[in-house]
């Protein structure tokens, strides 16, 4: 199959494609439908065809179900209800419901996951934590479903639409917060290396200790994966050295909370001998004892504007203005940071 010249590539026509392929025109439209009624081998060979010539099902064409696809890489803890919260307050007013979905902790959903979006023609996709490999951005756009990547796990391209959060500035504020409060030696537990998000909030970490002319030192710095058990893990190793750190930044909520188990298992008072801060401001950061000095991401909010723009994505005729979005973070001071004693 030769690839197809650029003017073909603006005039290719769904009984174009099925003739090179070698099939029917209703064959190509079970394709692109998300028919299970086609062979493997034929929807492989018009799936690529589609590609090549970067086919787009025109709006009109395209009757969408009054649906808007949710997808997480894990879809567990209080950080996803937040997340879907704010999905389904734009959705319950656009008169829409919202499909979830899980990637079983892969950042890039499988291809059986893809075929059913193509059946189910939603309004729209939002991936949150997660991504789409070429292939699979290349159905939805021939199929004219729009997607909105939430929070990426990577750098999503310029071509993808994004909404995200100042993670860089909300490691600064909480590492300076720490410094301001008097504390040299500061110990860090991220999230995933392969996240940018967590990237972003220990590179925030060390501009501040290096800003401040504190030395970065690599043994305080661990690699979690933003779940409790990692920050309860972790914080033991942390806290349970003679040398250990006078304050924490914790990458998310909930490994403070399991730095919280930590200390306590330790004999060691939060904030009296440790000092404690977390990333997210889930509604729990409020409850516990003593309450958690967190940066506020606001999720609510980023799952709302995720939501809007995947809609004019699928409304617009031209692309909104701002397809990538990055919303303002935020230092909540509460009672789990003090200065050092001693």
């Amino acid at each position: 199959m030769n690839p197809p010249k650029p003017a073909e590539t603006q005039t290719a026509t769904l009984a174009e494609i099925a003739r090179e392929a070698g099939v029917s025109a209703p064959t190509v439209s079970k394709v692109l439908n998300g028919r299970a009624d086609v062979a493997p081998a034929t929807r492989s060979r018009v799936e690529e065809l589609l590609r090549a010539y970067g086919y787009r099902r025109r709006r009109a064409e395209a009757t969408r179900s009054p649906l808007i696809d949710l997808v997480f890489h894990e879809l567990e803890s209080a950080w996803a209800m937040e997340v879907i919260r704010g999905v389904e307050n734009v959705a319950r007013d656009a008169g829409l419901s919202v499909v979830l979905s899980e990637s079983a902790g892969r950042l890039t959903p499988g291809r059986t996951w893809a075929d059913q979006v193509a059946a189910r023609r939603p309004h729209g996709v939002i991936l949150v934590l997660s991504e789409l490999d070429e292939s699979q951005q290349a159905l939805l756009t021939s199929r004219s479903i729009p997607f909105v990547v939430m929070d990426p796990a990577g750098d999503p391209g310029a071509d993808v639409p994004s909404i995200g959060a100042t993670n860089w500035q909300g490691g600064l504020a909480a590492t300076r917060h720490l410094l301001e409060l008097g504390h040299t030696r500061i110990g860090a537990i991220s999230g995933p290396s392969r996240m940018m998000c967590s990237r972003a909030r220990i590179d925030g970490y060390r501009a501040a200790l290096e800003t401040a002319g504190v030395p970065v030192d690599p043994s305080l710095i661990m690699a979690g994966d933003f779940h409790h058990e990692a920050g309860y893990r972790l914080g033991l190793k942390l806290l349970d050295r003679e040398d250990r750190p006078t304050a924490v930044f914790a990458g998310n909520d909930l490994q403070a909370l399991g730095l919280y188990e930590a200390a306590r298992e330790l004999g060691l008072r939060i904030p009296e001998d440790v000092s404690v801060v977390g990333f997210d401001d889930l509604p729990v950061a409020r409850w516990v004892g003593p309450p958690l000095t967190t940066v506020r991401q606001p999720l609510t909010e980023m799952a709302e504007a995720a939501a809007r723009l995947v809609l004019d994505l699928g409304r617009a005729q031209e692309k909104p203005v701002a397809t990538r979005v990055e919303l303002a973070t935020s230092l909540v001071v509460r009672s789990s940071t003090a200065a050092p004693t001693g």
